[in-house]
């Protein structure tokens, strides 16, 4: 009876990895702004990704994502490609990106934006999520290599 608890804990605790917090959801006006002014942006097809490098707050990554309305006309299917979206960042952060910004004291704000005008299957969403996520968190390591520039 005990180790079937224990089992029961151990893959409890290892579900609690993936879950999502409403903090980790990018909701301020003002860091939106500072997200799509001041941030870069890298492109997987058929997904953009804008990101912002801040320090680290309580929440290392926060995130929004935007399927617009002048690409998918049918609101069922925004909402579908919304969950693939948020699925697939879900299943791949840990992986990809939490370690690079823990390892180097950062956080981050992404925005995903799908860019494409039909629909696109999970497999290949996933496939372009784990690009985009890896390539953030290359981007997060190579601060630390970076020159400091002086202003003179």
């Amino acid at each position: 009876m005990q180790v079937c608890m224990l089992r029961f804990f151990a893959n409890f605790a290892q579900s609690m990895d993936y879950k999502l917090n409403k903090g980790e959801k990018l909701c301020s006006r003002t860091a939106v702004q500072l997200l799509f002014g001041e941030g870069k942006s890298m492109m997987a097809f058929p997904l953009r990704a804008a990101y912002r490098l801040r320090p680290r707050g309580e929440h290392p990554v926060q995130f929004l994502i935007s399927i617009p309305k002048k690409r998918i006309r049918h609101a069922v299917m925004r909402v579908t490609l919304r969950r693939r979206v948020r699925e697939a960042y879900r299943l791949n952060r840990r992986d990809s990106l939490l370690a690079a910004l823990e390892q180097q004291g950062v956080g981050v704000d992404i925005a995903f934006v799908y860019l494409d005008t039909t629909p696109a299957p999970y497999a290949v969403i996933n496939e372009r999520m784990i690009s985009l996520l890896s390539r953030i968190a290359q981007a997060a390591t190579m601060i630390d290599q970076q020159p400091a520039t002086t202003l003179s």
